[in-house]
């Protein structure tokens, strides 16, 4: 019995994870590619290894002493797919250029998708000049950053 329980706890646990990275991988396939401004951070860290804190510029328009644990705000499309900050999210329908983007605010700070962008050690020249984030978005706001572009959004490190 014992190890029927231990069996079925791991393919629970395989199970949710597999579906996690299958939903990661739908996102990329499918998600709306956004272009996301960065504030400026500091690519390393000795315990962890090479990699860039990410800051979204979008994060300093929420304030960070609302009381919501997770919203979503619109952002508006340029022509380049730079996302700005348009308002709030209030229900009202979408334009064709706007999106909904999902933040979170922990301990009075807000996040929006990620806060590390992880590289190879070794390879922090190649990131150095990030003024973007590259990201896809679904349709429920949920971001997944998949890489980081220069000041022309071109594409840094190694290419896919």
């Amino acid at each position: 019995m014992r190890k029927l329980v231990i069996l079925l706890t791991g393919l629970v646990i395989l199970t949710l994870a597999n579906y996690s990275v299958y939903q990661k991988e739908q996102l990329i396939a499918h998600g709306k590619p956004v272009f996301l401004e960065l504030v400026p951070v500091d690519p390393r860290s000795l315990m962890q290894g090479d990699y860039m804190a990410i800051r979204f510029a979008l994060a300093s328009a929420v304030p960070s002493n609302l009381h919501y644990f997770d919203s979503r705000i619109v952002v508006a499309l340029d022509e380049r797919g730079i996302a700005r900050f348009s308002r709030y999210d209030d229900g009202t329908p979408l334009r064709p250029n706007e999106l909904k983007v999902l933040y979170r605010v922990r301990a009075q700070e807000v996040t929006i998708g990620t806060n590390a962008f992880f590289f190879q050690e070794g390879q922090e020249p190649l990131y150095r000049n990030a003024k973007f984030g590259e990201a896809r978005i679904d349709a429920d706001g949920q971001l997944l950053l998949i890489g980081l572009r220069d000041e022309s959004l071109k594409a840094l490190g190694p290419t896919r």
